[in-house]
Parts: structure tokens; C-alpha cells; sequence
């Protein structure tokens, strides 16, 4: 029943990449600028939200047609986030694209990442996100779909629980989430915190 599952998720989400729209090219430099209002939380090494805790995502070299999508979401409220909301609401295209266009342009730099989790049962698991995210959780850089290499492990477990929840509306996501026990979760959540490479805090 996964497998099938999974097959016609898989299908899905190759043609969702396909027909994404296409948008303003974006001005990192202007981005730059424009990112200054989410450093509070996104450029603080080790930052935590509250109610319930969990480190904010990484950003620092995401791909930008996803943190497009992402903005998108939050200011439609297909994300449960009321402070992304607040954030992303006021937002315009051409805002959106210079964000994404700064945030991907960030370089590799150092954090500590202790690995809670089970890596190696994560691995085989992971087969199954390796057809959008990659085999270690690098997206190609083109992609809809985020990077997850090197992003916080107990932000992964947030997402794919709210995935699972209805929280996040995203039918490829709800529909890989849905099956998923809560060891799956913390398993495939600890291999590619774990996966080198990927996205990182934004410095400048």
C-alpha cells in the first residue's frame, strides 16, 4: 500500500514541478536588504521558537524557487505560522524573489549539529524522498522542492508532523507524511540533519 502510494505521490510531484509558474528574477543585493526583518530569528545561530520549541529552519544556501513557494504559503495561511504570516503577508513577488535570491546566495559557514536520532535507519528510509529531495537531502538547485541536507533535525520533525497533521497544505508532503510513525519521522529527520553540503544560517 506505500509503495503505490508513494508512486503516485512521486508522479505527482514531478508533474507540480513542471508546471511552476514562473516569477521575477530576483536582485540578491536588494534581498539583502529587504532579509534584514527575518535575521531576529533566521540569522541567529541556534535559535529556537517558543510554544512548542524547535530551532528555525536554516536558509543559508536553500534553493530560491522554493523559499518562493514557501513565502507563498505562509502568506496564503497554507502554513500555520502566524509570525510568517504577519511577515510574508505584506510581501510582493518582486519581494519574494530578492529574498529567495540573497538566501541562496549564502555561502557554506560553521555551526555545531549534534545528531539526536537514529542516522543510519533514517538513511534507508530516506529512499523514498530521494525521487524530489535527493539521495542526501541536496534538491538540485532548480527545484521546487527544499534542500534538507544540514537542516535542524527537530525543525524536520516539526514539518513533517504538521505535514501529517493538515498544518502545512501540501498534498505530495501530506500524502508522504501521512503513513509515517513517529519513529519514521525522527529516523528520516536525523539522516538528513545529519547529510553535509546543504543549507546553513544565514551570515553574510
Amino acid at each position: 500500500m506505500y509503495t503505490k502510494t508513494l508512486m503516485k505521490i512521486v508522479i505527482g510531484g514531478a508533474c507540480w514541478a513542471l508546471v511552476a509558474t514562473a516569477q521575477a528574477a530576483g536582485n540578491p543585493e536588494n534581498g539583502k536588504l529587504k532579509f534584514n526583518t527575518c535575521t531576529g530569528c533566521h540569522g541567529i545561530p541556534g535559535y529556537t521558537s517558543a510554544y512548542p520549541t524547535y530551532h528555525v529552519p536554516r536558509l543559508g544556501a536553500q534553493n530560491a524557487d522554493y523559499i518562493v513557494a514557501a513565502l507563498n504559503e505562509y502568506k496564503a495561511g497554507d502554513r500555520k505560522h502566524p509570525t510568517m504570516h504577519a511577515n510574508a503577508f505584506s510581501l510582493s513577488d518582486q519581494d519574494m524573489a530578492d529574498i529567495a535570491a540573497y538566501v541562496a546566495s549564502i555561502k557554506p559557514n560553521e555551526e555545531s549539529h549534534p545528531i539526536k536520532g537514529d542516522v543510519a535507519a533514517g538513511q534507508q528510509k530516506a529512499e523514498a524522498c530521494a525521487a524530489c529531495h535527493g539521495k542526501e537531502g541536496n534538491a538540485p538547485t532548480t527545484s521546487l522542492f527544499p534542500k534538507l541536507a544540514g537542516q535542524h533535525e527537530d525543525y524536520l520533525v516539526k514539518a513533517l508532523h504538521d505535514y501529517k497533521a493538515g498544518n502545512r497544505k501540501n498534498a505530495i508532503m501530506s500524502g508522504m507524511a501521512t503513513p509515517l510513525s513517529d519513529k519514521d519521522i525522527t529516523d528520516l529527520a536525523a539522516h538528513f540533519a545529519s547529510q553535509p553540503n546543504g543549507v546553513y544560517v544565514v551570515k553574510d
